[in-house]
């Protein structure tokens, strides 16, 4: 892991098993969807992600999911700063928002890729524990938030 990275920063902790038994599953959910073609497990995904995203996570079923997992198998926590993981659910809502609009606007080849782009990335976090999203954040920080804070200081 990149300890270099530059990520958001939280005030939360969240058990790092957990966040990547949530990437399997979603990969899971995404795999289903590319398969079969049903929405139902994007549309799953997009609830969850806005779960997480915002202050709701504690409502998240695919973090109870995870839970429970960990309980049977009983891997001791390890407790991680929540922000990267907050910030790729967002990345993970504005996904599966995407993959949704496609969907409706009947893309289905778009909405095919963006799912595999979600799914690639569930799975580097699932199985290697590399956050997509902490080498995405430098650039929105650039893109977004950057010249605010310069501005503020002046």
């Amino acid at each position: 892991m990149n300890t270099n990275a530059f990520c958001p920063i939280s005030n939360k902790k969240i058990d790092d098993h957990v966040a990547r038994i949530n990437s399997s599953l979603t990969l899971a959910l995404l795999v289903v969807f590319i398969t079969t073609g049903n929405i139902i497990p994007i549309l799953f995904l997009f609830v969850d992600f806005a779960l997480r995203s915002g202050k709701l996570s504690r409502y998240s079923v695919l973090s109870y999911i995870s839970k429970k997992i960990l309980k049977v198998i009983t891997l001791k926590p390890e407790m991680i700063n929540a922000g990267p993981k907050i910030f790729a659910s967002r990345i993970g809502l504005f996904f599966t928002v995407t993959i949704i609009v496609f969907t409706v606007f009947g893309i289905d080849s778009m909405a095919y890729i963006f799912s595999g782009i979600l799914g690639f990335c569930a799975f580097l976090e699932s199985f290697f524990g590399f956050c997509v999203a902490c080498q995405i954040y430098p650039f929105v920080y650039k893109l977004f938030y950057h010249n605010k804070i310069q501005k503020l200081e002046i």
